[in-house]
Protein backbone atom coordinates (compact mmCIF):
# COMPACT_ATOMS: atom_id res chain seq x y z
CA UNK A 1 0.00 0.00 0.00
CA UNK A 2 1.50 3.33 -1.01
CA UNK A 3 1.22 6.69 0.75
CA UNK A 4 -1.78 7.92 -1.26
CA UNK A 5 -3.68 4.65 -0.81
CA UNK A 6 -3.14 4.78 2.95
CA UNK A 7 -4.25 8.43 3.07
CA UNK A 8 -7.46 7.43 1.26
CA UNK A 9 -8.01 4.48 3.59
CA UNK A 10 -7.55 6.69 6.65
CA UNK A 11 -9.97 9.29 5.30
CA UNK A 12 -12.50 6.50 4.68
CA UNK A 13 -11.98 5.37 8.29
CA UNK A 14 -12.75 8.89 9.53
CA UNK A 15 -15.92 9.04 7.46
CA UNK A 16 -17.05 5.64 8.75
CA UNK A 17 -16.40 6.78 12.32
CA UNK A 18 -18.49 9.90 11.75
CA UNK A 19 -21.37 7.81 10.39
CA UNK A 20 -21.18 5.42 13.34
CA UNK A 21 -21.14 8.32 15.81
CA UNK A 22 -24.35 9.59 14.21
CA UNK A 23 -25.94 6.25 15.08
CA UNK A 24 -24.92 6.24 18.73
CA UNK A 25 -27.73 6.70 21.26
CA UNK A 26 -28.23 10.17 22.71
CA UNK A 27 -27.56 8.83 26.22
CA UNK A 28 -24.84 10.28 28.43
CA UNK A 29 -22.65 7.26 27.69
CA UNK A 30 -23.28 7.38 23.96
CA UNK A 31 -22.46 11.06 23.70
CA UNK A 32 -19.32 10.78 25.84
CA UNK A 33 -18.01 8.02 23.59
CA UNK A 34 -19.12 9.93 20.50
CA UNK A 35 -16.93 12.91 21.40
CA UNK A 36 -13.91 10.71 22.00
CA UNK A 37 -14.46 8.71 18.81
CA UNK A 38 -14.83 11.81 16.65
CA UNK A 39 -11.58 13.20 18.04
CA UNK A 40 -9.41 10.09 17.67
CA UNK A 41 -11.12 8.63 14.60
CA UNK A 42 -10.60 11.77 12.55
CA UNK A 43 -7.11 12.50 13.82
CA UNK A 44 -5.52 9.28 12.54
CA UNK A 45 -5.54 10.48 8.94
CA UNK A 46 -4.61 14.04 9.88
CA UNK A 47 -1.59 12.82 11.82
CA UNK A 48 -0.53 10.49 9.01
CA UNK A 49 -0.71 13.38 6.54
CA UNK A 50 1.42 15.39 8.92
CA UNK A 51 3.93 12.54 9.11
CA UNK A 52 4.15 12.47 5.32
CA UNK A 53 5.24 16.12 5.41
CA UNK A 54 7.91 15.53 8.05
CA UNK A 55 11.24 17.29 7.60
CA UNK A 56 13.28 14.53 9.23
CA UNK A 57 13.20 10.82 9.89
CA UNK A 58 12.76 11.45 13.62
CA UNK A 59 9.81 13.77 12.98
CA UNK A 60 8.26 11.22 10.60
CA UNK A 61 8.55 8.42 13.17
CA UNK A 62 7.18 10.61 15.97
CA UNK A 63 4.14 11.71 13.97
CA UNK A 64 3.52 8.18 12.75
CA UNK A 65 3.55 7.05 16.39
CA UNK A 66 0.87 9.64 17.18
CA UNK A 67 -1.31 8.34 14.32
CA UNK A 68 -0.79 4.79 15.60
CA UNK A 69 -1.80 5.82 19.14
CA UNK A 70 -4.94 7.57 17.89
CA UNK A 71 -5.95 4.51 15.85
CA UNK A 72 -5.43 2.29 18.88
CA UNK A 73 -7.55 4.66 20.98
CA UNK A 74 -10.27 4.49 18.34
CA UNK A 75 -10.21 0.68 18.63
CA UNK A 76 -10.58 1.04 22.41
CA UNK A 77 -13.74 3.17 22.12
CA UNK A 78 -15.21 0.80 19.53
CA UNK A 79 -14.55 -2.15 21.86
CA UNK A 80 -16.25 -0.22 24.67
CA UNK A 81 -19.33 0.33 22.49
CA UNK A 82 -19.55 -3.42 21.89
CA UNK A 83 -18.74 -4.57 25.43
CA UNK A 84 -21.03 -1.93 26.97
CA UNK A 85 -23.91 -3.07 24.74
CA UNK A 86 -24.31 0.48 23.46
CA UNK A 87 -24.69 -0.80 19.89
CA UNK A 88 -24.93 -4.28 18.43
CA UNK A 89 -21.62 -5.99 17.72
CA UNK A 90 -22.56 -6.59 14.08
CA UNK A 91 -22.93 -2.82 13.60
CA UNK A 92 -19.52 -1.99 15.07
CA UNK A 93 -17.38 -5.04 14.33
CA UNK A 94 -16.52 -4.26 10.67
CA UNK A 95 -15.21 -0.83 11.69
CA UNK A 96 -13.30 -2.35 14.61
CA UNK A 97 -11.65 -4.87 12.27
CA UNK A 98 -10.64 -2.08 9.87
CA UNK A 99 -9.29 -0.02 12.77
CA UNK A 100 -7.22 -2.95 14.04
CA UNK A 101 -5.81 -3.49 10.54
CA UNK A 102 -4.85 0.18 10.39
CA UNK A 103 -3.16 -0.06 13.80
CA UNK A 104 -1.14 -3.01 12.48
CA UNK A 105 -0.18 -1.13 9.30
CA UNK A 106 0.89 1.99 11.21
CA UNK A 107 2.80 -0.07 13.77
CA UNK A 108 4.69 -1.94 11.05
CA UNK A 109 5.40 1.31 9.21
CA UNK A 110 6.72 2.99 12.35
CA UNK A 111 8.92 0.03 13.25
CA UNK A 112 10.22 -0.18 9.70
CA UNK A 113 10.97 3.55 9.54
CA UNK A 114 12.70 3.65 12.91
CA UNK A 115 14.56 0.36 12.56
CA UNK A 116 16.34 0.73 9.27
CA UNK A 117 17.74 3.39 7.00
CA UNK A 118 14.65 5.25 5.89
CA UNK A 119 14.09 6.90 2.53
CA UNK A 120 13.28 10.07 4.44
CA UNK A 121 16.29 12.28 4.79
CA UNK A 122 16.54 15.30 7.03
CA UNK A 123 15.14 18.20 5.06
CA UNK A 124 16.30 21.74 5.54
CA UNK A 125 13.63 24.34 5.97
CA UNK A 126 13.14 26.72 3.08
CA UNK A 127 11.99 29.37 5.52
CA UNK A 128 14.72 31.74 6.61
CA UNK A 129 17.09 30.99 3.73
CA UNK A 130 18.65 27.76 5.08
Amino acid sequence: MNEEQLKARLKALALRVLRLVGSLPRSVEGQAIARQLVRCGTSVGANYRSACRARSKAEFVARLAIAEEEADECAYWLELIIEGNIMKKKQVDPLLRETNEIVAILTASRKSASGRESKIKDRKSKIGGD
